[in-house]
């Protein structure tokens, strides 16, 4: 009898245990995953970060500031924050690939083709997946888009690219490499806007309005 008292005791304080770890698990596991990936982030985007201010105060300029994390963002996507030319702006400021070896100068140029093409695709009136795209593949995108609906998706980028692949085969080949994934879509990257709006999300841990579906730039 004593037996299976003790028996009947362990099993309901096993019981409870498995209630209150069960209870911890739902109550902690949120936060903690959420630590877990604002450390992931902080790490990823280090090279970024410290370009922050400077983004900040030049896009403040025109009273852009709300576009920091898509400056950042699209800094990211090109660089890492690595290298002279974080932003790559060497080519939209007219001159040769990585000319440009000084990061103040590679921002601000990268903001003057940001601020660009965003005034460009307000006049256009597309989207703003459109305007990301366009910082890759060039104003000619939102002109293209904007003949073909005003909004961005990953089919107009690859029609958009073949277009100057057929026209430049041996410039845009992706380096003769069939494994590309862009192969044969080998100007540009047709999956540039949505790598630079993950981004955004991750550093913001939002979404913000201007990267609401179909959100034309007004």
């Amino acid at each position: 009898m004593k037996r299976m008292k003790k028996r009947m005791r362990g099993r309901i304080l096993f019981c409870v245990f498995l209630v209150v770890l069960l209870i911890l698990v739902v109550v902690f596991d949120k936060p903690m995953k959420h630590i877990i990936r604002n450390s992931i982030d902080a790490f990823q985007f280090k090279g970024v970060e410290k370009y922050k201010p400077t983004i900040q105060k030049d896009l403040s300029q025109e009273n852009l500031q709300k576009y920091t994390p898509v400056v950042l963002a699209l800094m990211q996507q090109e660089s890492h924050g690595r290298g002279g030319d974080p932003m790559q702006s060497s080519e939209s400021a007219g001159l040769p690939p990585n000319t440009i070896k000084e990061p103040k100068k590679s921002i601000n140029e990268g903001i003057k083709h940001f601020e660009h093409i965003l005034a460009y695709g307000k006049q256009q009136h597309v989207d703003f997946a459109t305007i990301l795209q366009a910082y890759n593949m060039g104003v000619g995108y939102i002109n293209y888009v904007a003949q073909h609906g005003g909004h961005h998706s990953e089919k107009l980028a690859k029609k958009f690219s073949l277009h100057h692949v057929n026209q430049n085969p041996n410039l845009y080949n992706c380096g003769g490499d069939k494994r590309d994934f862009r192969y044969p879509y080998c100007y540009g990257d047709f999956s540039y806007s949505d790598k630079v709006q993950a981004t955004v999300k991750s550093l913001t841990h939002s979404v913000p309005a201007y990267l609401s579906s179909n959100t034309q730039v007004y």
